[in-house]
């Protein structure tokens, strides 16, 4: 039977979330099929030359242990480790400066620079929200109006500048090797992570399709984080290349089993 060390954080606080209960989940479908062991990444490297995949999922915000993931990511490399999702990632992966290279590039994203300067790039707005670069679970986050922008000093190049969108709601698209699987929205925004299933059009599909398209990421699951404006628009909020949340356990039983189906099909093309 094949070797799985899957990657996680099982003591991982965060808001609305239990990470514990989605990774012993899935870790107990995957046994099944594969030897699977769990550990968090600081402890991983004395595992990782014994196992024939290399799985990472939620481990958090990696910049709780920056340290640790950089030197796990030199392993990865260094030593040609079999990863799933791939560490090719243009997207959370390496930051967030892909929001203002797709804004550049005019992809369907909230506008998004990185200089106060450049305010003026952006579209008016009565307050903006700047939160880190290097940021992840809103860590950091604040909404600043607009009068009171010029009092602000914040780090060229280290914070993200957006407008604030009077968005209806915001909703996710999660594939698994570029394959759409299903989405979820939040028909609270006031509570980001209470999911109902959605069924989204084909037009949507498309929208979250240009980015995976864009990311170009073989081996992985992805998930698409969009908001869709008062005009009805929908406007990417993040796109997740990581270690995405899957919200697994809000999906009905049948949905639940075929995503399954098709992250075990994924990681046995990989080994």
């Amino acid at each position: 039977m094949k070797k799985i060390l899957y990657l996680t954080d099982l003591y991982y606080e965060a808001k609305g979330r239990n990470y514990y209960e989605e990774d012993i989940y899935i870790a107990g479908k995957l046994k099944d099929y594969f030897d699977v062991v769990l550990c968090h990444p600081k402890n991983s490297e004395s595992f990782e030359k014994d196992v024939d995949l290399i799985i990472f999922r939620n481990t958090g915000g990696v910049s709780g242990f920056k340290q640790i993931y950089n030197k796990f990511v030199e392993r990865v490399y260094s030593n040609q480790l079999n990863i799933f999702n791939n560490f090719s990632g243009k997207a959370d992966m390496k930051g967030k400066q892909y929001l203002i290279d797709l804004t550049e590039l005019g992809y369907p994203v909230i506008p998004t620079v990185d200089k106060a300067a450049s305010l003026t790039l952006l579209p008016e707005s009565s307050a903006y929200v700047v939160k880190p670069k290097d940021g992840a679970d809103s860590i950091g986050l604040e909404f600043v109006e607009r009068a009171d922008f010029a009092n602000k000093t914040f780090a060229d190049g280290e914070f993200l500048i957006q407008p604030a969108i009077d968005f209806e709601y915001e909703l996710s698209f999660y594939f698994i090797n570029n394959k759409f699987e299903y989405a979820l929205y939040a028909p609270d925004k006031s509570k980001r992570w209470e999911l109902k299933q959605y069924d989204a059009s084909e037009a949507d599909v498309e929208f979250a399709k240009k980015f995976i398209d864009w990311n170009d990421i073989k081996n992985g699951i992805q998930r698409v984080d969009a908001c869709r404006t008062k005009e009805g628009k929908l406007l990417l909020v993040e796109l997740e290349d990581l270690n995405p949340y899957l919200s697994i356990l809000e999906l009905d039983a049948t949905l639940r089993e075929n995503v399954i189906k098709d992250f075990i099909k994924a990681i046995e093309a990989m080994i």
